[in-house]
């Protein structure tokens, strides 16, 4: 990050936007180019703006100096003319940044309310970066009309792949991801790619952190008011102590998204946080609780073994108590789905310490297989293990079809496929309504 960045960020809430403008140092990639036009708005993308889906975030760069401060937007009427600034939920948005000939337009569509039954579709993305595989992938999930947000498990440039952490490589990623995250919404997870730790690395002076340094203050969590951004995370939730853990609601869904690489012992802050965020679900309200983290907790690879067992300790009597239905992770760069298995409850009768059935337990999913820059995870330990369901070494993303409050349909498509084929299918059982064993 440059110190000679001179950026600014103005801020302003309405009823379903917060806009933002940024700056940072001008770069084009030829394989990912800049819109046309001098200074035009660029690495354009949306996120949800509180943690119940009453506002949306938009962020944009403009590469060579501060640009428009303003965001106009519309109810999509067909023709354009209904002012948006008025409450609406389930609405089509238009909305434009920067001024004449660099003018650009997007749209978005309003969350439902959030009730038990109000229907969604997530999207599951993990350890994208930007290769050939991670394009195949965002056009395989591009092409699916049904994704309306995506929930993204972390690792998203890999910039720091690259000599000296390229910072540059963060500004064509997020060129790259525009086409997606400039339309729905994208909740963010940090991953061991975004601690990004260059002690060497020049930094302004208002920058209090050397882990997470790009994530964080690209992000712009915080909404300070001077800041160099590009990738905006979910505005941090309230009673959060720190922007790499919160919670957001969204229809029928309490997300709520764990750092693997930030202390998580006892009476640490992000143990205190989700000590008391998880009394705070009401399933009556969103009856699917979901955790998004990087590491996985179960993991059948050889790439990663047991990296996350440690907060797996801490965490999953939590994760049981409180029937979360599922734990989505990433990082190791293939996927696996689980059964409904704990090691709270574990086999010791017969000598096996091995992860039992358990049907107040999470259904762990690993998906780290976006397209990343170090390729396949393709060995696993053998034999499988009785809690992993499947497993495939293959690139790809899912869907997460939420249907009511006892039902979800959930596939895994391969990036080999075309998108209507499903590797793997299943359907889940809401653990709070309906805690049956799935088929």
């Amino acid at each position: 990050m440059s110190q000679h960045c001179s950026c600014s960020t103005i801020s302003r809430h309405h009823e379903f936007l917060r806009e933002e403008v940024h700056c940072f140092p001008r770069f084009t990639h030829r394989g990912i180019p800049s819109p046309p036009g001098y200074n035009a708005p660029q690495q354009v993308h949306i996120t949800q703006g509180d943690q119940v889906g009453r506002a949306v975030i938009v962020s944009w760069v403009t590469p060579s100096e501060p640009g428009s401060s303003h965001v106009k937007y519309w109810k999509d009427s067909g023709d354009g003319s209904e002012p948006g600034y008025k409450e609406r939920y389930d609405t089509k948005y238009i909305y434009e940044i920067g001024d004449g000939d660099t003018a650009r337009w997007f749209s978005f569509t309003t969350p439902p309310p959030i009730g038990p039954d109000a229907s969604y579709t997530f999207g599951i993305i993990g350890d994208l970066g930007q290769t050939s595989d991670s394009n195949q992938t965002l056009e395989h999930y591009h092409s699916n009309t049904k994704g309306q947000a995506v929930l993204f498990v972390g690792d998203l440039s890999y910039a720091d792949d690259h000599p000296l952490h390229d910072n540059n490589r963060w500004d064509t990623w997020g060129r790259f991801v525009e086409k997606s995250v400039a339309y729905q919404p994208w909740i963010w997870t940090a991953g061991n790619h975004e601690i990004d730790f260059l002690p060497e690395m020049v930094l302004p002076s208002n920058v209090v952190t050397k882990l997470f340094v790009l994530y964080i203050y690209r992000g712009k969590l915080f909404h300070s008011s001077h800041s160099c951004t590009g990738i905006t995370p979910p505005t941090k939730h309230p009673k959060s102590t720190f922007p790499l853990w919160y919670s957001i609601k969204r229809a029928s869904a309490h997300i709520i998204v764990l750092s693997s690489y930030s202390a998580f012992g006892k009476y640490t802050p992000q143990y205190q946080w989700l000590e008391e965020e998880l009394p705070r679900v009401n399933r009556s309200e969103t009856p699917w609780l979901i955790v998004l983290l990087h590491s996985p907790m179960y993991n059948s690879y050889d790439y990663h073994f047991m990296e996350g067992e440690a907060m797996r300790v801490m965490f999953e009597p939590w994760f049981v108590q409180y029937k979360v239905d599922l734990v989505f992770s990433g990082h190791v760069h293939a996927y696996e789905r689980s059964h409904r298995f704990s090691n709270v409850a574990y086999r010791v009768s017969n000598g096996q310490c091995t992860p039992a059935y358990d049907k107040s337990g999470p259904v762990y999913i690993t998906i780290g297989d976006g397209g990343n820059v170090e390729g396949i995870a393709n060995r696993f330990t053998e034999p499988q293990p009785s809690y992993s369901a499947y497993r495939e070494a293959s690139f790809g993303h899912a869907m997460l079809e939420i249907k009511n409050r006892t039902h979800a349909y959930y596939t895994w498509h391969r990036n080999q496929d075309s998108e209507p084929v499903a590797g793997d299918s299943q359907w889940f059982y809401n653990r709070h309504w309906y805690p049956h064993e799935e088929p």
